[in-house]
């Protein structure tokens, strides 16, 4: 009788959760907020992208919920990929505009990157870097006008970056011991935006960039326009962009096959450029309808003109494409791995 009496209590508890179990995902989502995380400082193109996303992804989900940006500098974006791995936020309540070189540290065994970006759920990017580079620049009023001059003796050329796991620590460390730049890594900044201001003032002489974030509204747009920066290098190009074509790419620079292996590598991020992910072990019916919202959603034609007015070039790929990127990642020999985590170091 005491069994029967546990079964009997265990059946009304699942009859009260079923309503819950069986709401749909337009149930759940109607009058809610998803948080979109940006793990970086305010004002980068990386926030510019997220609040474009912000302002037009909730007309796609079932529901319609309302959504906000938060910004939250981190590691590199370790942290918040830990975060996603942890068994939080499973709601579906948060996404992310994830670190394009999160799924990089666990391929080189980073201690400190405790998840399997293969399991998180991607939405997507929305751009491939179909028209866009990683540049490398100088402000134009530097002496070196070739990459020879930059590989010149005398005192290193001081570039800006903010902290180890960001692009532009990487390409800087990239530029200095692969293409052999007689150039000096300032770390620390925390933001491309604090970096500019140090090039007006002198204080670095360059720093490695998106073009489109150049192309984007602040200080590095004034800067691009009234052509205070010169181009030396464009990076995550197979070939050079028709806008720069006096501009070589890294993997031209890269003679060497393991350089050019190395390079390749750490160009891997720039194809999945601006992705956006939801965490591990959301239901998957959330899953799949944050998926196809964001899909409708870069096709969108308000979306593309928005995009369009705030110089965001777009060239959409989905979660999958994302996923295949990771998984040929992973594939890259040993000792180009490990000699990419030497380079960049703890």
């Amino acid at each position: 009788m005491a069994r029967a009496g546990r079964i009997a209590i265990l059946a009304c508890l699942i009859a009260v959760a079923s309503p819950a179990m069986a709401q749909d995902v337009e149930q759940f989502y109607r009058g809610k907020t998803i948080n979109v995380i940006v793990p970086s400082a305010g004002g980068g193109i990386f926030e510019l992208s997220s609040q474009l996303v912000a302002r037009h992804l909730g007309r796609f989900i079932p529901g319609r919920p309302n959504i906000v940006v938060q910004t939250q500098p981190g590691t590199g974006g370790i942290a918040l990929a830990n975060r996603f791995a942890s068994g939080s936020d499973r709601d579906g309540l948060t996404i992310a505009f994830m670190s394009r070189a999160a799924p990089q540290f666990p391929m080189i065994g980073d201690r400190n990157a405790a998840y399997d970006p293969l399991k998180f759920v991607w939405l997507g990017s929305i751009s491939s870097y179909a028209n866009d580079a990683y540049l490398f620049v100088l402000n134009a009023d530097h002496p070196a006008r070739t990459v020879d001059d930059l590989r010149g003796p005398g005192p290193p050329t001081p570039i800006g970056a903010n902290r180890t796991g960001s692009a532009t620590v990487t390409f800087a460390l990239l530029a200095r011991d692969v293409l052999k730049f007689n150039i000096q890594v300032v770390r620390g900044f925390p933001g491309a935006a604090e970096v500019v201001l140090a090039m007006q003032r002198h204080e670095v002489e360059g720093v490695t960039s998106d073009l489109s974030a150049f192309a984007g509204g602040g200080g590095m747009h004034d800067m691009w326009d009234k052509k205070k920066v010169r181009s030396m290098v464009q990076f995550g190009r197979l070939t050079r962009l028709a806008s720069l074509p006096d501009v070589p790419t890294g993997r031209e620079l890269a003679a060497d096959p393991n350089d050019r292996a190395l390079v390749e590598f750490a160009e891997m991020p720039f194809f999945m450029a601006f992705p956006f992910a939801a965490p591990v072990g959301i239901p998957a019916d959330r899953a799949r309808a944050l998926q196809s919202a964001f899909m409708q959603m870069v096709a969108d034609p308000a979306f593309l003109e928005d995009a369009k007015r705030v110089n965001i070039d777009i060239s959409a790929i989905d979660g999958e494409a994302i996923r295949k990127l990771i998984a040929d990642a992973a594939k890259t020999p040993k000792d180009v791995l490990a000699r990419f985590k030497a380079m960049i170091g703890d």
